[in-house]
């Protein structure tokens, strides 16, 4: 019995948060660097020569140029990791962020709107230290692979925007939230849940027409068979949208991509500049009808209730968290507030959603395969699709070669050579173009 009573009163609650905290901070940065490792010696074992696979898809130079890529940026990341995990165990465990806190408090007291804007000004405060990485990676990487398109003066503008954006929707949001936790107690969470919810739901109809044309110009796709083409593909899936806009993404990247944005009658389909530049009509035709496969599928409505779901769960371990005396004291906290344990619970989440990553990625990818097998049916033949996607990893030096366990990690999407394993029959696989077009005509 005294041998038990000694090892409950050795046992400190306070010092086992802080030690299991830091031990997953460092967990999660050496599976960063352990796969980002991983990576690089198997891109660079099949680096010497084009793989069969792909053999019809690149040709030597350029898959040189995507090995390259691929090098330079895990290069970057795994650099990025280890300044980024020094940065947060150095607001952690100096008491920097307590202090912080205090300095504010005393100035503007504790009101929702004043420790809405404390909340905000950490997070702004972390998103600078970031910004040498992200000048770095557009003006330096993308920049010597032909990707960079963007000035300094546009670059800038976009993150005043985005920061002005940010402090104009996320501190009233927040206050709200802090309001609802001193009118409702411990049911806070729930209510605040919904009220999250609400207003990404108003987000979803304002977007498009607010805050997207802030960034980017968007206008109607040019009358003509392309057009026609498209509007024919959207009236026959059933798929409603109020327009088709080409966004002037080449402004800042010659990197492509095709999304729709809004909801029912705001619905809009937009193509990047790039992409109508890059595929001929019948392989944008294929990828519109991927995009389609979609929203047929319902995977925007699952992955919402997902996200949702996940919203939930946050908020109730925050609430949770806010009554522990001991998560507060590990980091130099007084129990009282709602406050810090938000901001620790931001800082955190990641350290654990790293390892989900692989469950995330896994469904995406499926409904890649499902949205892929859709625009083979509503087209009555993938040819075109298969010719869509080899010229978009070609045009944007995708990774062809990465390790299984990376992409788990890490990738959404299958690769090239498993998209094309589940759309074409086995005789037809890593054939040239022609050869598709042939062989399908």
């Amino acid at each position: 019995m005294a041998a038990r009573d000694t090892c409950r009163m050795a046992f400190d609650p306070v010092q086992a948060c802080g030690g299991v905290v830091l031990a997953l901070i460092l967990a999660r940065l050496a599976g960063e660097l352990s796969l980002e490792w991983l990576n690089d010696r198997y891109v660079r074992a099949r680096g010497t020569e084009v793989p069969s696979a792909y053999a019809a898809v690149v040709d030597t130079q350029t898959y040189a140029r995507s090995v390259a890529y691929t090098l330079a940026r895990s290069r970057l990341t795994r650099f990025e990791s280890g300044y980024d995990t020094l940065v947060l165990v150095a607001v952690l465990y100096t008491g920097l962020l307590p202090l912080a806190y205090h300095g504010w408090v005393g100035a503007l007291g504790v009101s929702a709107w004043a420790m809405a804007g404390f909340v905000f000004a950490v997070g702004a405060g972390l998103a600078l230290t970031g910004l040498p990485f992200q000048w770095y990676a557009q003006f330096h990487l993308e920049e010597r692979f032909g990707f960079n398109t963007t000035r300094p003066q546009l670059w800038w503008a976009d993150r005043l925007k985005g920061l002005g954006l940010s402090a104009l929707l996320g501190i009233p949001l927040l206050a709200l939230v802090l309001k609802l936790v001193e009118w409702l107690g411990s049911t806070w969470w729930f209510w605040a849940w919904l009220t999250i919810l609400a207003v990404q739901c108003l987000m979803a109809f304002l977007a498009p027409v607010v805050i997207l044309p802030l960034f980017n110009r968007f206008t109607p796709l040019a009358e003509g068979s392309l057009r026609e083409r498209l509007v024919g593909l959207a009236e026959r899936t059933g798929f409603r949208a109020r327009g088709i806009q080409v966004m002037d993404g080449s402004r800042r990247s010659r990197h492509s991509n095709a999304f729709f944005t809004g909801f029912g009658r705001f619905r809009r389909i937009v193509l990047f500049d790039t992409l109508v530049q890059q595929l001929s009509e019948l392989e944008l035709e294929a990828v519109l009808a991927h995009e389609i496969g979609h929203y047929r599928k319902r995977h925007v409505r699952k992955r919402l209730l997902v996200s949702a779901a996940g919203l939930l769960v946050g908020l109730y371990v925050v609430g949770w968290l806010a009554e522990q005396a001991w998560f507060y004291s590990a980091f130099g906290f007084a129990p009282g507030s709602v406050v810090p344990a938000f901001l620790l619970f931001g800082l955190l989440s990641g350290v654990v959603t790293f390892w989900l990553a692989p469950v995330a990625n896994g469904w995406a990818r499926r409904h890649e395969y499902e949205a892929d097998a859709y625009a083979a049916g509503v087209l009555g033949r993938p040819d075109s699709l298969v010719t869509a996607l080899r010229k978009l990893n070609e045009k944007n030096l995708s990774n062809l070669t990465p390790h299984p366990l990376y992409s788990r990690f890490h990738y959404s999407h299958p690769t090239l050579v498993e998209r094309e394993r589940a759309l074409l029959p086995r005789d037809y696989r890593a054939q040239p173009k022609s050869r598709l077009w042939e062989r399908f005509s």
